[in-house]
């Protein structure tokens, strides 16, 4: 099917154009920071932000995408399940 906006810039406002599934990790960063988090099961969730600032989002929700640009989801600290970091 051809995408009718391909020629168009993606920007932070845009949808998503790919999910991943994210493995909560106190070391290793992600492969490419998110425009966007996916929580499946309600939780904590863990976070170091693109600035560098390290957060944890407690009591979050499941079935909601947080707009949250990140470089790595910590494992320590983070109970949140089915985790999809949105690009």
């Amino acid at each position: 099917m051809k995408d009718e906006f391909e020629e168009y810039k993606t920007g932070l406002t845009s949808p998503a154009r790919e999910a991943v599934a994210v493995t909560p990790d106190d070391v290793t960063d992600l492969a490419d920071p998110t425009r966007a988090v996916f929580v499946g099961g309600s939780g904590d969730l863990s976070v170091r932000m693109i600035s560098g600032q390290t957060v944890t989002f407690s009591n979050i929700q499941g079935g909601v995408i947080y707009p949250l640009r990140v470089d790595r989801v910590l494992a320590t600290g983070t109970t949140a399940t089915g985790l999809l970091g949105l690009r």
